[in-house]
């Protein structure tokens, strides 16, 4: 079974990186284009973060459920902003071209730009998070975690999560055969009552495995005293080198040019219509 968000060790320079310069990259990098509603710069991202998800040798079908989950939102997100508030690009903007409609449920161009925009943040966020998660080693992004000052019981937890979900995606699918071995059905062939039906004998089992887990790893934790000492070495950390250097300064470039970009337009939009 592939894993979901699951590190695999790569012969490429990207799995090199150490766990902190990847995570200063990808806080930079999302941070800057959050807050920056130029398409220009956020197009700029977009070709960027696949370009290195293109070299981190990264297969499609690694993070396929990922992005699909991540487009079902990412639609609805838009959906509901048409639905909710069809002229908050008119507003934003300070123009009206029409396309099509009246009234109040009028598109616009500048609400079309507005929504485009917002996919373009899905577009370059996705790709970064999938090469951050997908080629660093979990307890070197708990050390990275607390490398740049978060608490090292938080950047443990972390760890945790990451280097769990193939446990849990490993008991999912033996539940998954085990019940439909019993006759539940949950193939899409199934009706839809009989594959909710299915999915409840799935998920309640699967819950009461992941809490034994949970229980059996904090008491392994407790014995060992774990959060005794304000501080704690890790077996993963990595001292920077040329390459880390060469990352957090190109992070450092795309800061600036997002600054500089706000200050040109006066503000975090771009607009083409004035």
């Amino acid at each position: 079974m592939n894993n979901l968000f699951g590190y695999k060790k790569r012969d490429t320079w990207l799995n090199q990186t150490t766990g902190t310069a990847k995570l200063i990259g990808f806080l930079a990098l999302t941070t800057m284009g959050m807050l920056s509603y130029d398409t220009r710069f956020l197009l700029f991202l977009s070709i960027m973060a696949v370009i290195l998800m293109q070299t981190a040798h990264i297969k499609y079908h690694e993070y396929a459920l990922m992005l699909k989950l991540v487009l079902f939102f990412a639609v609805i997100n838009l959906v509901m902003v048409t639905v909710l508030a069809p002229q908050y690009g008119v507003s934003l903007y300070g123009t009206r071209h029409v396309l099509f409609g009246n009234g109040y449920w009028t598109i616009t161009q500048e609400q079309l730009f507005y929504e485009f925009n917002l996919l373009l943040k899905y577009f370059f966020s996705l790709p970064l998070a999938i090469v951050l998660l997908f080629t660093t080693n979990p307890s070197e992004f708990a050390a990275g975690l607390n490398k740049i000052g978060v608490p090292y019981k938080v950047s443990y937890a972390f760890a945790i999560t990451l280097r769990y979900i193939p446990d849990v995606q490993s008991d999912y699918r033996t539940i998954s055969l085990a019940q439909q071995a019993r006759g539940y059905e949950i193939s899409t062939k199934a009706p839809l009552l009989a594959r909710s039906k299915g999915a409840v004998q799935i998920i309640l089992p699967l819950v009461f495995t992941s809490l034994n887990r949970i229980e059996t790893i904090s008491q392994a934790m407790e014995l060992r005293r774990f959060g005794r000492e304000s501080k704690r070495s890790w077996y993963q950390e990595q001292s920077l080198s040329k390459r880390d250097g060469a990352i957090i300064f190109g992070s450092g470039i795309v800061i600036i040019i997002g600054v500089w970009l706000l200050v040109v337009n006066h503000g975090r939009i771009y607009n083409p219509f004035k």
